[in-house]
């Protein structure tokens, strides 16, 4: 298959693996690129200094194209663009803020450019500002996620309508059904996060892949929406945010009982209790921790057989 998306990164598959905070290392991002997909390693969890080391260990193990996520309202932004220009760094997934200014830096380097949006104005400006394509990211993402609560099938046909770049689909895709589904609605590409964070290659921690798998529908939940929207796993920390915000704490209260690193604390270092569990609804659906390549392989061939009964469905 040939489309927009797979000639802009020159991969098989129009497959993308999200860029996720403690899962998504150089060797998720390696085992994805090697299968066909995009793999990305994400920066929102790393200093420059790490991001440098996963880097050289990621050209040492495929020759294939990768990318870099980088959630630009994290701090030294800065060191981390700095890197990724000095590393060679081909393409770039920018998230969680203002790419304007970042997304001309890139550009003027030859460095491919995709924003995230969770709405059509940011989708715009983001197509203003010069981005190569688009991630349209619904409601059902697990991780930071828009205010406007907008699911994907509603969000990616909008955003497709409103923009002529090309539209990459996430937000509870996890199966070639689901990715046939964004397809439908004019998507170019889809981009998975939660199936490949329980992947045998990604870095988050064997109790978090564990829950995750556990995890039943309902068992997720958006919160700290007067911050900045997150959708995690229910856990002790997940009850006492859900009560706070309950009693109406206003978002310093909030701050302050999220404290630091939580999302380490969870996902990386596996206190499945204290820490922030970031996941998208679609846990409710993955069922065993196995390798990236046999994720992509079977997210491709099951979209290959649906997209066959379709047309089956069509001839009768």
């Amino acid at each position: 298959m040939s489309n927009r998306i797979t000639e802009l990164f020159n991969i098989q598959y129009p497959i993308i693996q999200a860029g996720m905070v403690w899962c998504s290392g150089w060797k998720l991002a390696s085992a994805v690129s090697s299968a066909g997909g995009l793999g990305i390693i994400g920066a929102g969890s790393m200093y420059p200094e790490v991001l440098k080391e996963h880097l050289q260990k990621i050209k040492k193990a495929t020759d294939k194209p990768f990318a870099v996520n980088v959630p630009l309202l994290h701090p030294g932004t800065e060191k981390i663009m700095d890197v990724i220009v000095k590393e060679n760094v081909k393409i770039v997934f920018t998230s969680a803020g203002n790419p304007a200014i970042w997304t001309e830096f890139l550009k003027d380097l030859g460095i491919t450019v995709v924003h995230v949006v969770s709405n059509t104005r940011f989708a715009g400006k983001a197509q203003e500002w010069g981005a190569d394509a688009i991630v349209a990211e619904g409601f059902e993402a697990g991780g930071h996620n828009g205010r406007e609560e907008t699911t994907t099938m509603c969000l990616v046909p909008m955003v497709v309508d409103h923009v002529s770049i090309p539209v990459i689909a996430a937000g509870g895709i996890s199966s070639g059904r689901s990715m046939l589904a964004a397809m439908a609605l004019g998507a170019e590409g889809v981009q998975v996060g939660s199936a490949f964070a329980v992947a045998e290659e990604s870095s988050a921690h064997p109790a978090f892949k564990d829950k995750v798998i556990k995890a039943a529908e309902g068992d997720t939940r958006l919160r700290l929406q007067k911050l900045v929207p997150v959708r995690l796993l229910r856990n002790t920390l997940e009850a006492a945010i859900a009560a706070a915000e309950a009693e109406g704490a206003d978002p310093s209260t909030l701050k302050s009982l999220l404290g630091r690193g939580r999302a380490k604390l969870g996902m990386f270092d596996g206190n499945m209790e204290d820490g922030e569990l970031e996941i998208g609804q679609v846990s409710a659906m993955l069922n065993a921790i196995r390798p990236a390549k046999t994720i992509l392989e079977e997210i491709w061939q099951d979209f290959l057989s649906e997209k066959e009964k379709l047309c089956r469905f069509n001839e009768k």
